[in-house]
């Protein structure tokens, strides 16, 4: 049990959000927390304020990137939060109806969904829809290039929003809820309605991938740095499917890493080497090293404090978390 691992818990800065906190992201030093209620907190050297990007209205989504915390409302609106605090209008739906998914792309484009709508929008402001067979429930650009996958019930749509051609549709019945793909491009991966996660394999092939078996849904997913590894949440340990060959999981059992009596919650790869970081219902989180499976602990279980957020910063030197109960800290990795 996590009593007899070694602990970084020392080295943990407390912070508090004041609510839930559903998205956890790094602005360079700064650290900025999305919460339920519709602040986001910026966190810095000891000192924190919020901003309500959407006023008194909700955030229903967010994602980030290393210059912009983006936010999608109940206001029917697409924010910017700046790490210096400044907040900036992005798009606003046509209606004012609610934003159900986001993504953004290394060149300034964000895209975003409005029930069967998806707007892409690029670093130049002009934007192009495209209407999914039905409700858009996740969003993914690809690593290089403009495309953008799109999942909905039945497949993901792959959509080249600069060009005139229709989007490629690859098929599997069932609920698609989130979307990612690899770092290399090759695979689409979504989370799904019921326990499992889908994959296409669009090099060579168009081939399918199952990943089932988990007791919950996935809610959170991470690649390594390298690609070579998927790892998820849904079971009572992180499971890490390998994609270092060219037919990715197929075939090949997935690792375990980080097994406690409490489901885990959330999972993020460090940006630099094989480290896992992964956060439990329970409240506690581990740290797992894939050279040796060494595990160490941020963070004991705490009594209704399910972890909610994790984000590594850049340079991979901290981690920082948030929990269903408004808690939420840092871990300063020693040198």
């Amino acid at each position: 049990m996590t009593s007899s691992v070694p602990s970084l818990t020392e080295h943990v800065a407390p912070l508090s959000a004041g609510s839930h906190v559903t998205l956890a992201h790094w602005l360079k030093d700064t650290l900025a927390l999305a919460t339920a209620e519709g602040g986001v907190v910026l966190a810095r050297e000891g000192e924190q304020r919020t901003v309500t990007p959407h006023g008194e209205a909700g955030i229903l989504v967010a994602t980030g990137d290393a210059r912009r915390l983006v936010t999608g409302g109940d206001d029917g609106r697409v924010m910017s939060v700046a790490g210096d605090g400044v907040v900036g209008e992005v798009a606003t739906a046509k209606g004012g109806a609610w934003i159900d998914a986001l993504a953004l792309h290394p060149d300034g484009g964000v895209a975003y969904s409005v029930g069967k709508s998806v707007v892409s929008r690029d670093a130049k402001g002009r934007e192009r829809t495209f209407a999914a067979p039905t409700s858009a429930r996740g969003l993914a650009f690809a690593p290089k290039g403009y495309r953008l996958a799109v999942a909905h019930y039945n497949g993901v749509s792959l959509w080249y929003p600069n060009l005139e051609t229709p989007a490629e549709f690859v098929e599997w019945k069932g609920s698609h809820l989130d979307v990612t793909w690899s770092p290399d491009g090759r695979f689409v991966i979504t989370t799904m309605q019921e326990n499992a996660l889908h994959g296409w394999r669009l090099q060579p092939d168009r081939g399918h991938m199952r990943m089932s078996g988990y007791p919950a849904k996935v809610r959170s997913t991470a690649w390594s740095h390298d690609g070579d590894w998927l790892a998820t949440s849904g079971a009572e340990a992180a499971i890490v499917w390998p994609f270092d060959t060219k037919e990715g999981p197929t075939g090949k059992a997935p690792r375990e890493c980080g097994v406690r009596p409490a489901r885990v919650a959330r999972v993020a790869f460090h940006p630099k080497s094989l480290v896992l970081a992964i956060g439990y219902e329970d409240g506690c989180i581990l740290l797992v090293r894939f050279v040796d499976a060494a595990e160490l602990l941020v963070r004991p279980a705490v009594q209704d404090s399910a972890i909610s957020a994790l984000a590594w910063d850049g340079g991979g030197g901290r981690l920082a978390f948030g929990c269903a109960d408004g808690q939420a800290g840092i871990l300063t990795l020693p040198r």
